[in-house]
């Protein structure tokens, strides 16, 4: 089993390979029962979004960590991948910016990794 920290960074790079824009890390479990971690990420198009939500699953999933529920994939402009423990959200640049999560979650802790 892996920490719920170690899960939101396996996510990250997954992001990451894929060419996820805007990738933030937010701690949230002092602020709620939710989950430990959101992962927040941009993509360029519906495909780019559905290629990355593949990813971050496959590389879960490969460390043992199986996807609780998916919402939004046939929509297209967001997507919702519930891992228990850690939350990664995916949007297009205008969902993102109309549900602007950083802002609703703003006591969480941004742990974004530096690069």
């Amino acid at each position: 089993m892996m920490t719920p920290h170690e899960m939101a960074m396996t996510a990250v790079e997954a992001l990451e390979s894929k060419n996820g824009a805007d990738i933030k890390v937010i701690h949230i479990a002092e602020i709620t029962s939710l989950a430990e971690y959101f992962v927040i990420c941009t993509g360029t198009s519906t495909t780019q979004l559905k290629t990355m939500s593949e990813e971050v699953e496959k590389k879960l999933e490969e460390k043992g960590e199986k996807v609780h529920h998916i919402e939004g994939y046939r929509g297209g402009s967001w997507v919702l991948l519930d891992f228990g423990c850690l939350i990664v959200h995916l949007f297009l640049k205008d969902q993102r910016e109309f549900y602007d999560l950083e802002r609703l979650w703003k006591d969480g802790t941004d742990v974004t990794p530096v690069k």
